[in-house]
């Protein structure tokens, strides 16, 4: 039974050894001369905020939203686009449909103004 596990036991140890190794060769050979800037937390390219309960702007959740959106879309349509011989019109005008759809919210953020940053 032993037989069975070992490929996949050797392919374990190969997977640590690949990810562990060059780690742990950074750590030991890498120079390591820690400042006060090195240490410093820092997000996004400015200081940390004070209060991580601060409110921010309604418009970076509609851009987040938005994204999410378009990605969705992007992978539905890989697989439409792939398959769109075999659906014919139907699966055409489905797929139009909901790129309408899309389009209509695209729109309602434009117009809204979550797309103009100050």
């Amino acid at each position: 039974m032993l037989e069975q596990y070992l490929p996949i036991l050797v392919f374990i140890g190969i997977g640590l050894v690949f990810g562990l190794v060059p780690i742990a060769a950074a750590r030991l050979l890498g120079p390591h001369k820690p400042n006060d800037a090195k240490l410093a937390e820092y997000e996004c390219g400015f200081d940390a905020f004070v209060d991580a309960r601060m409110k921010f702007d309604v418009r970076y959740y509609l851009v987040a939203i938005l994204f999410i959106i378009f990605d969705l879309e992007i992978a539905f349509l890989f697989p439409w686009a792939v398959t769109a011989k075999q659906l014919g019109w139907f699966g055409f005008s489905a797929m139009m449909i909901f790129l309408g759809l899309l389009l209509v919210g695209f729109i309602y953020e434009w117009k809204r103004g979550a797309l103009e940053w100050e």
